[in-house]
């Protein structure tokens, strides 16, 4: 059996987007709804600037204090980050986050269509998955029954 790719084991293959002038507000909101660990950042043609992930609103909004509702995507995301081709075996992603410390990595195509973002979550089994996902449910009932 082949190696999966990155673009077939992808979760979500929406693009979720916002540009480098929506607030670190908005982008987590965006993010809240979508139930996704990134949103990329691109100008008004569609190309990608940056990304802003959960651990950039930590800890460049969060630990330096900065209001999210006036802190532009411009100034917290990262810029230009590194991406891979579809055709990306999930291993060399995995090595590709590792080496450089992030957990998501833009999958774009030959013409420069961006098709997602590949996260380290997506990188586990499925039966792992499934079993954080039906656990991240159990802590959602919890929290709604007290």
């Amino acid at each position: 059996m082949s190696e999966r790719t990155v673009l077939q084991s992808m979760a979500q293959r929406h693009v979720l987007s916002l540009g480098p002038q929506a607030t670190a507000y908005e982008a987590a909101c965006v993010m809240t709804r979508a139930n996704c660990g990134s949103v990329l950042v691109l100008d008004a043609e569609g190309s990608m600037l940056g990304i802003v992930t959960e651990r950039d609103l930590m800890t460049r909004l969060l630990a330096k204090a900065r209001d999210p509702r006036s802190t532009r995507l411009q100034a917290i995301m990262t810029p230009a980050p590194q991406t891979v081709p579809p055709e990306t075996r999930v291993a060399e992603a995995v090595l590709i986050m590792i080496e450089r410390g992030f957990r998501h990595l833009p999958v774009v195509a030959g013409d420069g269509r961006i098709l997602g973002v590949f996260s380290a979550r997506d990188a586990l089994p499925r039966e792992v998955g499934n079993a954080v996902s039906m656990a991240e449910f159990h802590d959602r009932i919890n929290d709604a029954l007290g």
